[in-house]
């Protein structure tokens, strides 16, 4: 997913998507194990965009914060 894609999400979209995509790496990760997993680079993908969302997420919570404070 794109980070313009992010941007555009709420934070509580962010927190929603970060937990689907954390499911999805948890079952990638099983795949991997029992050695089914067909596209292995989709587990790159899914922690690439966990951290994205998580690092947009960070970034908005500390705006919301910052307007708080004035």
């Amino acid at each position: 997913m794109k980070a313009v894609d992010v941007r555009a999400m709420t934070l509580d979209q962010l927190d929603d998507e970060v937990l689907k995509l954390k499911k999805e790496q948890f079952n990638l990760r099983f795949q991997r194990a029992t050695g089914q997993l067909e596209n292995t680079s989709r587990v790159r993908t899914i922690r690439k965009d966990i951290a994205r969302m998580k690092t947009i997420a960070a970034q908005k919570r500390a705006a919301e914060g910052a307007a708080a404070k004035k």
